[in-house]
């Protein structure tokens, strides 16, 4: 992608309704994250430390994310009782000085070396331009290149109960495929 175009101003990106998004942008996002764990251990048949447990997991990858650049965290309940780690998503924005974003073939290469056999590292093309595709058996990041060359978006999903290897997985490359830059 041609670094002469614009920035884009925002994007968007289609996750279904029924996955919870929390706001890292926005000081309030502890109670957001407040309300999605109350609601998903609220039936009562969660006992208080495991509530506790999955409160402090997300809150730490939360505080973790938005420290680091993280914009939005959504959460998607693997199991009907809620009790067991969420799938998510957080997405990230890792900007670059314009012009300095490295290459999708470079970057690629750099993360196949960092992660080494556990990952698999390709470069794809999505609607909203070259990215960088790393997959193990329960996370899937997409570094999509920004328009401008001002850095990349980063979509990192988790999926720990149901792994990359299915319909979860699909569901996750869908999101990522919906990805789109607002000018």
């Amino acid at each position: 992608m041609s670094d002469t175009v614009a920035p884009p101003s925002d994007y968007r990106i289609l996750v279904p309704r029924d996955w919870f998004r929390v706001d890292l942008t926005q000081e309030r996002w502890r109670g957001q994250l407040k309300t999605f764990v109350d609601r998903e251990s609220g039936s009562g048949s969660a006992p208080e430390e495991v509530r506790r447990s999955l409160w402090t997991t997300l809150r730490n990858i939360a505080e973790r994310g938005a420290a680091d650049g993280a914009l939005e965290f959504y959460l998607k309940t693997e199991t009907p009782e809620g009790t067991a780690y969420p799938a998510s998503l957080m997405v990230s924005l890792l900007p670059t000085p314009p012009g300095l974003a490295p290459e999708v073939g470079e970057l690629a290469q750099t993360l196949a070396r960092r992660r080494g056999d556990a990952s698999r590292v390709d470069a794809v093309e999505l609607p909203a331009g070259d990215a960088v595709r790393a997959t193990t058996d329960t996370t899937l990041d997409f570094h999509v290149r920004m328009p401008g060359g001002v850095g990349y978006l980063l979509l990192a999903f988790s999926v720990p109960l149901s792994g990359t290897e299915g319909p979860m997985g699909d569901l996750c490359e869908a999101i990522a495929y919906s990805l789109r830059w607002v000018e």
